[in-house]
């Protein structure tokens, strides 16, 4: 059925006046990490005064849909819904803010904003330079959506939501059999943040080689750099790799290669900004910009480190300065503390490791099916075939 198609901007507020709120009353605060790329969905909330955050931060409500104006996290899917433990929240500058009016469903609206041409076309809109590139505002309001009536709406929403449900329990599978793989070294070695073993501490740069990636042409979206042979990686790709990168998105061309550089399978990929500290080991070659750093070792020493990094996530995160993008640089890593065990110990947890994830492939291979009959249903959706 061919529905009547309108401008976002016709049907949304686009980054909506401040609420007038008592500076004293609580409100949840969201920053870029507290918005899950894969559920869609704020799933921390920190309380603050809004006196605290009235300046300087995005506002909006409970329901709003928050968009990541920012490179890498817009194509990285940092597009989700606004869930507070208040009316009122406040966030990230780099948030877009969207607003759906009487005519438009939220979930349906999300929904057609989380599809990957959404995130392809704006990519080819972004302005600004390097790393600061942004969506404009105007790409939002002039997307167009086709408007069904609301029961319609809602409709389309509650199967894409119970298709996306669906999706999501595969990833959780595979989150948990990951999580084995630290009770394993835990089991091993302690928890390398305490170090209960006493193992000798070595710096992480002495443990392997560390190089950061290379992008040096401007600007790094140039079309003559892509669509060619080189498959190229991108932060998203190593956050959503579950550990082993086994597609990617994008791929350079001759010339792309050129002012790159191309690591070899085995090369564990860290990433450096917007999610920090992720990992993911390299099943094929491929290059990667400076977001991204590749370490390299024997194949045991690269697994320990991988699942080592697991521990330290979330404390590299937090630690990482306060900006418009959060970052660490190559010199923090190099001088992480590793206690390394005998290289006979860790050929025994990799053995563990190769085990577990034997069954993570199994449940990978039906998540990947999985996503991609939802990509299908998103499709078809805004098409109006559902």
């Amino acid at each position: 059925m061919k529905w009547p198609e309108v401008a976002l901007g016709e049907v949304c507020q686009l980054n909506p006046r401040a609420d007038n709120v008592s500076d004293d009353a609580s409100v949840s605060f969201v920053g870029m990490a507290d918005l899950d790329a894969t559920a869609g969905l704020t799933l921390r909330c920190n309380m603050r005064r809004f006196g605290e955050v009235r300046r300087g931060y995005t506002t909006f409500r409970d329901g709003d849909i928050l968009i990541a104006k920012i490179t890498p996290c817009f194509e990285n899917n940092k597009i989700g819904q606004a869930r507070l433990q208040t009316p009122v929240g406040a966030g990230s500058t780099e948030f877009h803010v969207l607003r759906p009016q009487e005519t438009l469903f939220d979930r349906y609206a999300l929904h057609f904003l989380r599809q990957q041409r959404i995130r392809s076309q704006g990519e080819l809109r972004m302005t600004g330079s390097a790393g600061q590139r942004r969506i404009p505002a105007n790409y939002l309001s002039a997307l167009t959506i086709p408007l069904p009536p609301l029961d319609e709406q809602r409709r389309i929403a509650a199967i894409l939501d119970k298709a996306d449900s669906l999706r999501m329990k595969y990833q959780q599978i595979s989150t948990a059999l990951a999580q084995v793989c630290s009770s394993i070294y835990i089991h091993m070695f302690g928890h390398p943040l305490h170090n209960p073993r006493g193992y000798l501490t070595v710096p992480l740069d002495q443990v392997g080689t560390l190089e950061r990636g290379v992008s040096k042409h401007r600007p790094r979206n140039d079309p003559a750099l892509l669509d060619g042979p080189y498959p190229l990686i991108q932060t998203g790709d190593v956050t959503r790799s579950g550990g082993y990168i086994t597609k990617h998105c994008s791929t350079y061309s001759d010339l792309g290669l050129a002012q790159s550089k191309l690591w070899p399978a085995g090369t564990l990929c860290i990433t450096i900004a917007a999610n920090i500290a992720q990992t993911g080991i390299l099943t094929f070659p491929a290059c990667f910009p400076d977001s991204v750093v590749g370490f390299s070792a024997d194949e045991a020493t690269t697994l320990f480190v991988r699942t080592w990094f697991t521990f330290l996530q979330s404390t590299l995160e937090a630690s990482a300065p306060q900006s418009a993008q959060r970052n660490i640089n190559l010199e923090i890593l190099r001088r992480l503390p590793v206690p390394l065990p005998s290289i006979h110990g860790r050929r025994g947890f990799a053995d563990a490791q190769k085990s577990i994830q034997s069954q993570i492939e199994v449940v990978s291979r039906a998540a990947a099916f999985h996503d991609e009959l939802f990509a299908s249903l998103q499709s078809r959706a805004f098409q109006g075939e559902l």
